[in-house]
């Protein structure tokens, strides 16, 4: 299992990370920023598990923020 982790915050809403992980991130209608499908929020920071199948997305997703505020760790 590997855990994402987004710090919300500081997006700027580019919409980098839903082109290229959709399944696991949305733009929020609300306020503009991408949201982290399944994350749990913890003081701003939100988190969640992902399985093997998911990873190599998400890297290219954390990889093309322009922000940085999207860190992957194995676990």
């Amino acid at each position: 299992m590997h855990k994402i982790t987004q710090y919300r915050d500081r997006c700027i809403g580019c919409n980098a990370c839903v082109e290229i992980a959709p399944d696991r991130w949305r733009i929020s209608k609300k306020d503009g920023r991408c949201t982290l499908v399944g994350g749990k929020e913890k003081k701003g920071i939100y988190q969640v598990d992902i399985h093997e199948h998911e990873l190599e997305a998400n890297k290219r997703a954390a990889v093309s923020c322009p922000v940085n505020i999207i860190k992957i760790d194995g676990k």
